[in-house]
């Protein structure tokens, strides 16, 4: 008999990459709607810099950030293992899945909520009135528009990412993981830093054009500096994945990775 599929250590890498990759895009997507000071959290006052015209620079961040850099970290480990087709692959299966998340959400603001639940609830810690009702509708609702520009950003930026990082592999072979790693994360970024906020905030809403240019340079350079801080965890990841797989199997995935990739852009 053959070897079960279960047991095969190329499936369950990319069993286990896949799950990584998309329970944190998920989540990032469910959390996305809380704005927070980075500043403040970090115990310091906002930075208020003055930047195009009365927009002031601060450091208020989507709390998805916090776990996009996993997904770019885990897009480029996939990316040097299963070359382009993986990357592929997983994005349009997590978009799906975002896209399903997001209907049964919506699906259930509608339910009618029962009645003892909302008396419950009915006051807050404080003793203040409160509708919970309301609460789980603000919280878990966001906005059709950027939903869409954040499915539509996502697709962009990891076409936009799988595409540099192979191209970085061609000029720097197997070594330099770094460049090619950060670099087409970097770049991927910076494009998607931009685009959710161009679709959403300026073509589909009302934000002038000079917000849109502040909140997308203060996103992406967090998303920058997390880049080049996350990176030592790529040499990590790469480790104990080819102590894993064992050095033949690791070599093959990520020659086949290489040829399958060149010369493609998608």
């Amino acid at each position: 008999m053959g070897e079960s599929i279960l047991n095969n250590k190329k499936t369950n890498l990319f069993l286990i990459l896949a799950g990584i990759f998309i329970t944190n895009a998920l989540v990032a997507e469910l959390i996305g709607g809380k704005i927070f000071s980075f500043e403040k959290t970090l115990g310091f006052s906002p930075l208020d810099i003055s930047l195009m015209g009365d927009f002031m620079l601060q450091f208020n961040l989507t709390a998805g950030v916090l776990l996009w850099p996993v997904v770019f970290i885990t897009t480029d480990i996939i990316n040097e293992y299963f070359g382009k087709q993986g990357v592929k692959r997983i994005t349009y299966i997590t978009v799906g899945l975002i896209a399903y998340a997001f209907l049964v959400i919506y699906l259930a603001m509608k339910l009618i909520p029962a009645d003892f639940w909302l008396g419950v609830y009915a006051t807050d810690a404080n003793g203040n009135a409160f509708n919970i009702n309301d609460a789980f509708e603000k919280v878990f609702s966001q906005g059709l528009n950027i939903i869409f520009a954040s499915l539509v950003a996502f697709l962009i930026g990891q076409f936009v990412d799988v595409y540099v990082f192979h191209k970085l592999r061609e000029i720097t072979g197997h070594n330099k993981i770094w460049l090619r790693a950060t670099g087409s994360t970097l770049i991927s970024q910076l494009i998607d830093s931009f685009v959710v906020l161009f679709i959403a905030f300026y073509f589909l809403g009302s934000w002038p054009i000079e917000q849109v240019l502040a909140v997308g340079l203060t996103n992406y350079i967090y998303k920058f500096l997390i880049a080049i801080l996350l990176t030592p965890l790529l040499y990590i990841a790469h480790y104990f994945i080819d102590r894993y797989l064992g050095k033949d199997i690791s070599e093959q995935l990520q020659e086949e990775a290489s040829k399958e990739s060149r010369g493609k852009l998608f």
